[in-house]
């Protein structure tokens, strides 16, 4: 995973006012809301005696270890410790280390900063909490995250979340792969043996958000165009397939209906994807409804056609330099593993 990145880990709907446990960037973390509904995200266990916070409850706001009764704030800062009296203060370094969280368009982003577990950058991954009193230095936020800037809210929603046994980055991936339409879903949205890639064309907005242009046809005889031949952005056609580092990325079918997708890093081999349909084609509820959730099926089903593929791949995590034999095609896998490299190079120099 890359530090320092806004990651989308959960939807609204799955944090509530009693602590609840997630597995997410490879650590067991415990999430609620306040009183006022702001979302709080700790690494899951008590400074004291290594206890799950998340088998506590919510006491004013804070969450309260089920062993001992201290009570930890929204900030990771230990505000009670009930055996040295509860006008006692407490020591500054009872704390545990809590990520800045940002909540929008029905989604729960964590700031997967630098320091935030403790660990120092020697430390290696499983030992984040063995110097869990340390949580200073933290690398803030610089800004809130971005998302798909023309979804509004005219659209309806719905969502399905999937396992995956693989690395994020590979489910991620699949989705810009515009090469195995015809053969894993050649039933479906690869239908009509579209086998030759004209470009792909590729484009970068602000350096955050890689546009992909899809130019697929049936194999005549002829070399495909290069991406310099095909034109970025089509004039033709609205379609594209669009990317938010690091793991949000949107299927922009027509101005009526998008597919979203969420990749959740688990840990290293084990991945939650999320897929949500944004459609305003059908405004009475009850129509509405039905079409959201057949296009959940029918988005599901397409995605279980890339899992049987995707989770045989090796390594399970994707790298520019992986000893892959990449073609023509894979130009938006390319992009995204420089992007990915550069961000995780750009991660290790903050940390020197």
């Amino acid at each position: 995973m890359i530090r320092n990145q806004w990651y989308v880990i959960l939807e609204s709907k799955e944090v509530d006012r009693k602590p609840r446990k997630f597995r997410r960037m490879g650590e067991s973390l415990v999430l609620w809301r306040d009183q006022e509904g702001k979302v709080a995200c700790l690494v899951d266990r008590c400074c004291h005696r290594g206890v799950a916070l998340s088998a506590g409850k919510i006491v004013q706001g804070k969450v309260q270890c089920p062993f001992h009764g201290l009570e930890y704030d929204g900030s990771g800062a230990c505000t009670c410790i009930p055996a040295n009296s509860r006008i006692a203060a407490v020591p500054d370094n009872c704390r545990v280390p809590a990520y800045p969280v940002h909540e929008e368009h029905g989604w729960i982003w964590i700031w997967w900063g630098d320091a935030g577990t403790g660990r120092s950058p020697d430390t290696q991954p499983g030992d984040e909490v063995s110097t869990l009193a340390h949580n200073a230095g933290i690398t803030q936020p610089e800004s809130t995250p971005l998302y798909f800037p023309d979804i509004d809210g005219h659209f309806s929603m719905a969502t399905v979340k999937d396992p995956w046994n693989t690395h994020y980055s590979r489910v991620l991936e699949n989705q810009l792969d515009v090469v195995h339409l015809p053969f894993v879903h050649h039933n479906t949205i690869g239908r009509g043996n579209r086998t030759v890639v004209d470009g792909p064309g590729v484009e970068w907005i602000d350096g955050r958000m890689l546009y992909t242009y899809v130019f697929n046809r049936v194999d005549d005889g002829t070399p495909p165009r290069t991406p310099r031949e095909v034109p970025v952005p089509p004039p033709d056609s609205d379609f594209k397939i669009e990317l938010i580092m690091p793991n949000l990325w949107e299927n922009r079918i027509s101005g009526k209906l998008r597919i979203v997708a969420a990749f959740v890093p688990v840990d290293e081999e084990h991945t939650v994807l999320y897929l949500r349909t944004y459609q305003r084609i059908l405004q009475v509820p009850v129509f509405r409804s039905l079409f959201n959730r057949m296009m959940c099926r029918s988005n599901l089903f397409i995605a279980h056609q890339d899992r049987r593929v995707v989770q045989t791949q090796v390594p399970r995590r994707s790298a520019l330099r992986g000893g892959e034999q990449l073609i023509q095609g894979d130009l938006p896998i390319i992009e995204y593993r420089r992007k990915r490299d550069e961000l995780l190079d750009a991660a290790a120099g903050e940390r020197r």
